[in-house]
C-alpha cells in the first residue's frame, strides 16, 4: 500500500512538473515529462507494484531465488568438472582415436604426380596489323550499320 502511494505522488508530482514546463513554452519537454509521470502510474493500476513489493518483502519468493541461485551454482559447476576431465571413458577414447587417424590420408601425395620441367610454348607470331584491322573492322561494320 505504501508503494502504490509513493508511485502515485511520483506521478502527480511529475505531472505538476510537466505543466510547469509547459508554461514556459517547452511542450516537447513537457510531454516527455508526461511520459515519464504516467509510468509508475500505470504501473500502480496494473498492480505490478503490489506484486513487486509482495515478491520483494516475502520470504519463500527470496527463498525461491536462493534455490534457483544454488541450481545455477551446481549446474555451473558440473560442467566445469567435465570439461576438466575431458567427459567420460568412451568419448577421450573416440577423441584418440580420431586424433590418430588423417582427415585426408593421401592429401599429403601429390594430386597431379611428379613434376616434369616442360619448355614453355611459344605462342605464334602474329602481326599487329591483323589484329588492329580486325577491332576497326568491327568498328566500321557498326558505324556502317547506324549509316554515319
Amino acid at each position: 500500500m505504501i508503494a502504490e502511494t509513493v508511485c502515485s505522488a511520483v506521478a502527480a508530482a511529475g505531472l505538476g512538473i510537466a505543466a510547469v514546463t509547459a508554461y514556459r513554452k517547452r511542450f516537447l519537454a513537457a510531454a516527455r515529462l508526461v511520459a515519464y509521470s504516467l509510468v509508475p502510474l500505470g504501473l500502480v493500476l496494473t498492480g505490478a507494484v503490489e506484486w513487486a513489493a509482495e515478491t520483494a518483502f516475502s520470504p519463500t519468493a527470496w527463498a525461491g531465488f536462493g534455490v534457483l541461485g544454488a541450481a545455477w551454482l551446481l549446474f555451473m559447476t558440473t560442467r566445469a568438472v567435465e570439461r576438466r576431465a575431458g567427459g567420460s571413458r568412451k568419448e577421450r577414447k573416440a577423441a584418440r582415436a580420431a586424433q590418430r587417424e588423417a582427415v585426408a590420408p593421401a592429401a599429403s601425395a601429390p594430386s597431379l604426380g611428379q613434376a616434369t620441367p616442360r619448355p614453355a610454348a611459344r605462342p605464334a607470331p602474329t602481326s599487329r596489323k591483323t589484329e588492329s584491322s580486325d577491332d576497326f573492322s568491327d568498328i566500321e561494320a557498326i558505324l556502317k550499320k547506324h549509316g554515319i
